[in-house]
């Protein structure tokens, strides 16, 4: 059985964010969405909404499940027993990025695998800042993020 965790922030989780979790889904047996603050970025939704409203995007994908986790990346793989970390890929910036994270997680953890699912086109420029700027200056925020109206609500 073959385990993977895909970790980010998720401030908010968008479609993009979901486009990945069901394509993984389909190729791992379970997959962990995990929720880890990273300190160098502020949030603007509470661990406690973000749970939620990543619970209710991926309610109907059965091998999908939702934690959150402070610690170190792979010591939290290991704890769950999963052996590959899933990451999406936007941009060529991304690849650079995750490059690095890849490097340091292996140096750390080589038993873990990082897999890489490339954004589709049409999610490409869709991220976590743009919503949240967008909400900031009262743009609609439709089609960007799976649950809008919960998300205009729950903003901190």
């Amino acid at each position: 059985m073959t385990k993977a965790v895909f970790p980010g922030s998720f401030d908010p989780f968008t479609i993009g964010h979901l486009d990945i979790v069901k394509r993984a889904a389909k190729v791992f047996d379970e997959v962990i969405v995990a929720i880890f603050d990273n300190p160098g970025k502020g949030t603007d939704f509470s661990l406690g909404d973000r749970l939620e409203l990543i619970a209710d995007a991926v309610k109907d994908i059965p091998n999908v499940s939702i934690d959150s986790s402070s610690g170190l990346l792979v010591d939290y793989l290991r704890s769950v027993g999963a052996n590959v970390i899933v990451r999406g890929i936007r941009n060529g910036s991304d690849v650079e990025y995750e490059t690095m994270l890849e490097a340091v997680n292996d140096r750390i953890a080589s038993e873990i695998t990082t897999v890489y699912l490339i954004s589709r086109p049409e999610h490409s420029y869709i991220s976590s800042s743009l919503v949240r700027q967008l909400l900031k200056i009262g743009i609609s925020i439709d089609g960007l993020v799976p649950n809008a109206d919960h998300i205009i609500l729950r903003r901190v």
